[in-house]
């Protein structure tokens, strides 16, 4: 039995591109897509937010001169690119899908209206929201941060593509890091752990809104978060 009614999985953009570590990876879009597709037929509502770090990087425009805000817009941009490429290997799969914006585009997505993603999710439908928030300076873990808060979701499923969990250190770097099973919002923060920006960690903790980490790369982890096995961290107030 599924252990919640309603996710919201977060996506990084580096996930989705595999080894090649830029732009789309075919293989990844289509396990990504099956994985939620094996979510979607337990009868539980899902949304996505994706992140654009494989397309563009604000570090890029920060070497640059960019402006940040102009550089974000351009982050925001590329999240809707990948968000296309979900829906697109989602509906292959027969999953109905739907992308709302932030950022005001009518050809290729929905503008983001709260009510009326609530009403895809209670028909089945998935919903991807691209585009950030809409506001430069937010990423796009404040981003599944506040629209799980918006549509009442019961956890946040953060998969990553380079961790399984959640360490008191980069576990690439120092031998000695510990993987946390459990831990509060209030140890995130105070501990400086790398989970998400301390803006979404505080909303998340605000808002009573449970986060599990865990590896996207193992195939069938996504439908195991939801099922409630015990993979990665559960992080909580």
């Amino acid at each position: 039995m599924p252990q919640y009614k309603r996710v919201v999985i977060k996506l990084s953009g580096e996930a989705l591109a595999g080894d090649q570590g830029f732009g789309l990876s075919p293989q990844i879009v289509k396990s990504v897509a099956q994985q939620i597709k094996e979510v979607v037929d337990l009868d539980v509502e899902v949304a996505l937010v994706v992140g654009g770090g494989n397309i563009w990087r604000g570090k890029i425009g920060a070497e640059m001169g960019m402006e940040r805000a102009n550089a974000d817009y351009m982050g925001m941009l590329a999240t809707v690119m990948n968000a296309l490429a979900l829906q697109d290997s989602l509906e292959n799969l027969g999953v109905e899908t739907r992308v709302q914006s932030s950022i005001v585009m009518t050809q290729v997505a929905e503008p983001y209206i709260r009510r009326k993603a609530v009403r895809h999710l209670e028909k089945k439908r998935v919903v991807i929201f691209a585009a950030g928030t809409g506001n430069p300076y937010f990423s796009t873990d404040t981003t599944a941060a506040l629209r799980a808060a918006e549509i009442e979701a019961d956890v946040i499923l953060m998969a990553k593509n380079n961790v399984d969990g959640v360490y008191s250190a980069d576990p690439k770097l120092d031998t000695t890091a510990v993987k946390y099973d459990q831990l509060t919002y209030l140890e995130v923060i105070q501990q400086g752990l790398q989970v998400m920006d301390s803006t979404a960690s505080t909303l998340c903790m605000d808002n009573n809104i449970s986060l599990v980490v865990f590896s996207l790369m193992e195939d069938g982890n996504i439908k195991r978060a939801v099922l409630g096995e015990p993979i990665g961290t559960v992080v909580s107030k």
